[in-house]
């Protein structure tokens, strides 16, 4: 028997999945039922491209299907540690400036299946959150990048 991975996410990673599952076994498996039905209309299936690519697309969307359902089944709920709420942890979002003086940015740390840098979500897998997790404010760090070792104080943690 199997273990299955546990995916690390937030209340509201799930409940986006929740919906996303949602979404696509609704409306969205039913498009591509209609769109198949539509390309079998137009005749030899086998050298009927729009029948093939609906195909594929069905095979995504139910590849997909089980792929939420998996997530969500083995979804482990991150809850902000309140014991020391300086100290970085998963969930939590952390504020840091480059030394000796850079710009300050700010990233929350959330498991990887709801990881999204350019909303500012970095996985608790990556680099720079595995080089966070565990400090407090005030500490100075060197986080590896693929650009090379940065170094950075914490000056936030929420």
């Amino acid at each position: 028997m199997t273990v299955e991975k546990s995916y690390y996410m937030t209340q509201e990673g799930k409940d986006k999945l929740e919906e996303e599952l949602h979404y696509l076994k609704t409306d969205r498996r039913q498009e591509v039922v209609e769109r198949i039905k539509v390309a079998r209309d137009f005749g030899d299936l086998s050298e009927n491209s729009e029948y093939d690519a609906a195909k594929d697309e069905q095979a995504f969307v139910e590849q997909r299907i089980t792929q939420v359902e998996k997530m969500i089944r083995n979804a482990v709920i991150i809850e902000n540690d309140n014991d020391n709420p300086n100290i970085v942890s998963l969930g939590k979002s952390v504020s840091f400036v480059e030394l000796p003086d850079g710009d300050e940015e700010t990233y929350t740390i959330v498991g990887s299946a709801e990881a999204d840098p350019f909303e500012g979500k970095i996985s608790n897998d990556s680099p720079m959150a595995t080089s966070l997790l565990g400090k407090e404010i005030g500490e100075e760090v060197t986080v590896t990048t693929p650009g090379g070792d940065i170094d950075v104080r914490i000056t936030n943690v929420e």
